[in-house]
Formats: C-alpha cells, structure tokens, sequence
C-alpha cells in the first residue's frame, strides 16, 4: 500500500444541535466506521479500532479505481434496506466474517456502499491541518460517486438537516465546525452527533451486578418485551442513565421479585451470565436513537420505572 500516513478516526460528542453560524451538518449513517486508504490501485479498509477489514468487503474494491492518484478517505460502511434506509442489522451477518466464499455469497445478495464524508489525504499532502469547509471543497474535486458509493452532503443549514433526517427516519446528524481540522484519534465537540430519540416501554427480567463502586449493586438492567403474539423475548440490556437514587429505588422495587430462572429463554450466554433474575412485573422505558429497525434495544438509556402499561415489541 506505500507509504500513506495512517490516521485513527476523529470521532464525535454526543451533544445538542448547534445554533450559531459557523457550521454544516451531514446525515448520521448507521453503519460501520471505515478509513479508506487507496494507492496503487489498491484499497485498504481500517476499521475504528484500527484492524484491516478490506477481505470483508469485496464489493468496495473498485473505489480504488476510481481515483487517480494516492488518497486517504474518511466514511461509513451503509447497507441500506428495501425501503431505502440505512439497517445496521442488514450489515450484522458480515461484520466479523472472514471465510471467503460466505463473503462473497453475501457481497452478491446483500451489497454494501461506502458513504464518503472525509478526505485526509490526496496526493503527497495530508489534509487533516485543513478546515473542514476546504477539505469538503477537495473531497467533492475527486467526484466519487460510483454503483457502491457515494460522497454524503453537508449543508449549513443545520435546523433543516435534522428535519430532513428525521422525514428519512434517520438516526439523526453529525454537526461539524467549518474551521475545524481533523483531529485524528480524538473525540473532539467540533463534531457533534444530535439523535432523535424515542421512547419504548420494556420489562425487566432481571439485571447484572457491576463493577468498581456500582459492585454488589445494579450495573445493567436486562430487558424484554412482548412480541406480536403477546409473547415475552428478550430485547437487550440497558447500563446507562442511571441516578444513585435511582438505583436504590430499582434495588428496593426488584429485590422481593427474586427468580432462579430466567423469564425468557433466549437471553445471550453473554448477558445471561451472572445475572439476578426477576418475575417480570416492572414495566420501565427507555430512551433510543429513532429510525433503528433491529430486533434488539440498540444504545438505549434508562428513563425510569413506568407504573402501568406493557413492553411494546420494539419497531
């Protein structure tokens, strides 16, 4: 691959909607993070943990000829359902594949693109010192724009993007400063990410301890809630959002519920391990990014224990 510079990912804060001039807002891609580099006709997949994932995508391998000379690209690996909309559980089968002939089966039946939002590099120059608003300025001269993959828009227009995005049923937008350099490796307020949330009712089948000072109390709360059919299932756990106050009064509301066995059968061993289960008969709600199409409670934060209602089956 030569001798392109290698650049961790800058990442995001999570963070509100900026209200001042000053920046540009792109669509937030549920996807899996990816550095492009491409040199010599070759691309080369880093993943945001710096591992190489080029073998597990075969159908991106025609981006490096699509540019002329040596190039380091920032973006999102998307798979986009049949109405259109990105779906991470689309990209779930291939992320941690590695037998060829799987990935290529799947490469053909359920194709990815890669959306572009970045350029680090061009040439023999790095681009990361360059404001944002210039770096767009290099990244739309290379015009990339191909059957598996596309250069995302940014418009200053922030409040509009985020209606826009939640129109798509997007997770929502990742706000960048127009001054801003890249900053590889940090996560840094310059970009900030703003999700539409939405709210679900679940049940709480149980929970597991934690560490450091939450030790012998709750760390994570294991969730279900009840499917088409009326039928209880596991949907995720939840770890975040939580209050010291909180906490005593889950303590106090679920010690007497105590069960031996878990209320539903499909819990992961992963999660399963360790766990204290309980009848379920505390219905709670969770906070979640919108626009997820997944089986189970993705990023969900806690909101507090609900007195009346039922677990909805997740959309």
């Amino acid at each position: 691959m030569g001798c392109l510079p290698m650049y961790p990912p800058m990442l995001a804060v999570l963070g509100d909607l900026p209200t001042m001039k000053g920046w540009a807002a792109e669509l937030k891609w549920d996807g899996v993070r990816a550095v492009a580099y491409i040199r010599d006709g070759r691309l080369k997949l880093m993943s945001r943990n710096d591992k190489d994932i080029t073998v597990a995508w075969p159908e991106l391998a025609p981006l490096a000829a699509a540019v002329d000379v040596p190039v380091v690209l920032d973006g999102e690996i998307v798979a986009f359902g049949p109405d259109g909309r990105p779906s991470f559980r689309a990209l779930g089968p291939r992320m941690h594949l590695r037998r060829p002939r799987r990935i290529q089966a799947l490469a053909q039946s359920n194709p990815v693109s890669y959306v572009i939002f970045d350029v680090l590099h061009r040439g023999d120059k790095s681009k990361i010192a360059l404001p944002y608003a210039e770096r767009r300025r290099v990244l739309h001269g290379l015009g990339l724009e191909g059957p598996r993959w596309r250069t995302t828009t940014s418009h200053d227009d922030v409040a509009n993007v985020f209606a826009e995005s939640s129109r798509l049923g997007m997770e929502g937008v990742v706000s960048k400063r127009l001054d801003s350099p890249y900053r590889p490796g940090q996560r840094h307020r310059d970009w900030t990410k703003t999700k539409h949330l939405r709210t679900q009712e679940v049940i709480v089948v149980g929970w597991k301890p934690g560490e450091g000072r939450r030790a012998e109390r709750i760390g994570a709360l294991l969730l279900a809630v009840n499917d088409e059919r009326g039928r209880l299932r596991y949907a995720g756990h939840v770890g975040t959002g939580f209050t010291e106050a909180s906490l005593d009064d889950l303590a106090e509301r679920l010690t007497p519920l105590r069960q031996d066995d878990p209320p539903v059968p499909d819990v992961p061993s992963q999660h399963a391990r360790d766990a204290r289960w309980v009848r379920p008969e505390r219905v709670g709600e969770v906070a979640l990014p919108s626009g997820l199409g997944d089986d189970r409670l993705r990023h969900p934060s806690w909101r507090g224990v609900r007195t009346a209602g039922t677990g909805r089956s997740p959309p």
